[in-house]
């Protein structure tokens, strides 16, 4: 083994690869993951690459799985945890508000469920998302069937504008035209005391 490809295992992680990966899936799409692009993109040989994954697809799984966990991990558990269950929901709508990168591999996503190993991770995604924001709504008050039908307006309301704004690049917000957004967001989606 040469010094170079012991440096590149070395430096790189599994997961530098994969934050890498999920950064190229957000600017050009799933379509666009390639294994040289990322080995320049970081400096490295493609060797570094196959000390941690074996192809192209392990690697866009891990990745996936990396941004799937990222949504449990640092959303989903942060907004459990406050005690309030009337404070959950604006809180979850201020902080997705501005979590662009999240947004933008979504959106990518999106566009490519016609992939594999896309398809079960935007299902299993989709599926917690709204049994997330039904529990959110039923413990703010809202009975079983109006929590989850509100749930998924939601969750089609979030879907909808990442398509219109990734996909389209409508509407064209400035930042205080998207805070009065999502102020009408929550007015909107919020239950009432």
């Amino acid at each position: 083994m040469n010094d170079s490809a012991k440096t590149d295992r070395i430096r790189l992680s599994a997961e530098d690869w994969e934050d890498a990966a999920l950064g190229l899936i957000a600017e050009q799409g799933v379509g666009a993951l390639a294994v040289e692009a990322l080995a320049r993109q970081l400096g490295v040989t493609k060797g570094s690459f196959y000390w941690h994954f074996r192809t192209r697809e392990a690697l866009l799984q891990a990745a996936l799985e990396r941004w799937e966990q990222y949504g449990e991990r640092e959303v989903i558990d942060q907004i459990k945890a406050i005690a309030d269950p009337r404070e959950r929901l604006p809180e979850l709508f201020r902080r997705v508000a501005h979590e662009r990168d999240p947004h933008r591999v979504y959106a990518a996503l999106l566009k490519a469920l016609d992939h594999p190993l896309v398809v079960p991770v935007m299902a299993r995604v989709s599926q917690r998302r709204i049994e997330f924001l039904t529990e959110v709504y039923r413990e703010a008050g809202m009975a079983a069937r109006p929590a989850l039908n509100q749930a998924r307006l939601t969750y089609a309301a979030y879907v909808g504008f990442l398509q219109l704004n990734f996909t389209l690049g409508l509407p064209r917000l400035s930042h205080d035209e998207f805070d009065e957004y999502v102020a009408h967001m929550l007015a909107t989606l919020t239950p009432q005391s």
